[in-house]
């Protein structure tokens, strides 16, 4: 199972596969109207008032970015005793009443230009549909969710931004279809093909569509007395891995580098007390990777309106059993420090994080999850020390306006040829306000990461994006 980087159970969208070819001009010029034309009047199509997006960590995702640190890059029913026909058929009009489809219409262009001075460039539009039932008999839901990615531009000479498939082609696939049985109000068992946000296994849903995966997963919750707090656990087994710009799902090993075939079991619980909380999750691939990941974060108040947030994360990888990964053992640590403090309107960060060990640290499943990990690098590689700033800023001349901009400055690692790198980045984040718009969100980022040796290119990453998200 996968517990939440929050760990709050969250459900939303389902997989399969549907490959498709290309769509001729004409066809992608259809899909552009079409998608303009649901914009304007999905508001009235729906008849009623969107709810909260399900998307989580991702570049478009609905949450504020300005005022959380956190990069993006990581989400009842009751029953009374009736005669039992009629208590069932009462509990299958429930679960088609509380059916909700949403879709997500999502367009983004992409500009990098690497350190050996390659250019990727694209162009993309589409998004996705679905739909989640209700529980019927009180015990079992079902969900599904269909994803598309069609070039708008797309030069064949510039591939690499995965916002399409490689060579630029476009891709549709049913990423989520599964199965939630509610064992009781708080336990659940979810089989099939879903979506996930843990440290190192989650959507990373940064591009067009995000990852999702082939899974069985126990997660439930129980609160610890009037004042104890809240335990969130969770079990489960990964089988295999659809990466964000795939149709097709593969091995968790294979996406990880190795040859064989293998999953990743998973443990681990979230404690909640108040400003308190501490979480603990251990990944295990056979033959492949162990990762432990642990972090607690807490409050203190400074004073009137003004509170100190800390936080700490450790996580540890390493080579298990035959080492079929790299054919050799591996050990890699990371440790991370962070303090914000909410001021007014404005959030100002601070972050450092240090590598160890005889290996880059790794992410094969998800976007990567420490503290100074940002739009281009991750600052992760062994003997490599980093130290993050950010300021962020919700403006009130302009409703739903927000910005950020941040550095991290890098020490050289041990690895011989690899120099000391730093990162600039700025984000400006347009949120509709409540009304026929409300859920479209539109977002522009650019990043520029500087080698300090080693004769190379600045690294320059450009990105627009619109997202348009409404629940029914």
């Amino acid at each position: 199972m996968a517990i939440p980087r929050n760990l709050s159970v969250t459900t939303t969208r389902t997989h399969g596969f549907i490959a498709t070819r290309r769509a001729p001009p004409d066809l992608r010029a259809c899909a552009v109207v079409a998608w303009l034309v649901v914009l304007g009047g999905a508001d009235s199509a729906c008849g009623q008032q969107p709810q909260a997006a399900a998307i989580s960590r991702g570049d478009t995702a609905d949450e504020d970015s300005a005022l959380t640190s956190t990069e993006q890059g990581s989400t009842p029913i009751e029953g009374t005793y009736q005669e039992p026909r009629q208590w069932r058929l009462e509990q299958r009009r429930e679960a088609f009443k509380d059916t909700k489809v949403q879709f997500d219409l999502r367009t983004m262009y992409m500009n990098r230009n690497t350190f050996d001075g390659a250019e990727n460039e694209a162009w993309a539009i589409g998004g996705w549909a679905g739909v989640k039932t209700g529980y019927f008999l009180d015990h079992i839901a079902l969900a599904a969710t269909a994803y598309t990615s069609q070039p708008l531009y797309a030069p064949a000479n510039k591939d690499g931004t995965q916002l399409l498939a490689s060579g630029q082609e476009e891709y549709s696939v049913l990423g989520e279809l599964y199965a939630d049985v509610r064992i009781t109000d708080d336990l659940n068992l979810y089989g099939g093909r879903k979506g996930y946000d843990t440290p190192y296994i989650n959507r990373n849903d940064t591009r067009m569509t995000p990852n999702t995966f082939e899974a069985i997963t126990l997660q439930g919750r129980a609160e610890l007395g009037d004042s104890g707090g809240t335990l969130k656990y969770g079990v489960g087994y990964f089988d295999k891995i659809k990466e964000r710009n795939s149709d097709e799902f593969e091995s968790m090993a294979a996406a990880a580098g190795a040859t064989v075939d293998r999953g990743v079991y998973t443990a681990g619980a979230l404690y909640q007390n108040g400003g308190f909380s501490f979480v603990g999750i251990d990944y295990y691939s056979p033959d492949i990777i162990n990762i432990g990941y642990l972090e607690a974060k807490v409050e203190f108040p400074l004073g009137h309106d003004l509170q100190l947030r800390l936080a700490a994360q450790f996580a540890d990888q390493r080579s298990v059993g035959a080492d079929l990964l790299k054919g050799e053992s591996f050990s890699a640590r990371q440790f991370g420090l962070k303090a914000e403090v909410p001021v007014g309107r404005a959030l100002f960060t601070a972050a450092y994080t240090a590598a160890s060990g005889n290996a880059n640290m790794q992410s094969p499943w998800s976007g990567y999850p420490g503290y100074t990990s940002v739009q281009i690098q991750n600052f992760n590689r062994y003997g490599e020390d980093a130290l993050l700033l950010r300021a962020g800023y919700k403006f009130a001349c302009v409703e739903g306006l927000s910005a950020y901009a941040l550095g991290v400055f890098g020490s050289p690692p041990n690895e011989a040829g690899q120099y000391r790198q730093d990162e600039c980045d700025l984000n400006l984040q347009w949120a509709a306000p409540s009304g026929m718009l409300d859920g479209l969100a539109l977002r522009v980022r650019y990043a520029v990461a500087e080698q300090h040796g080693g004769n190379v290119d600045n690294y320059t990453d450009f990105r627009v994006m619109c997202n348009y998200i409404r629940t029914f």
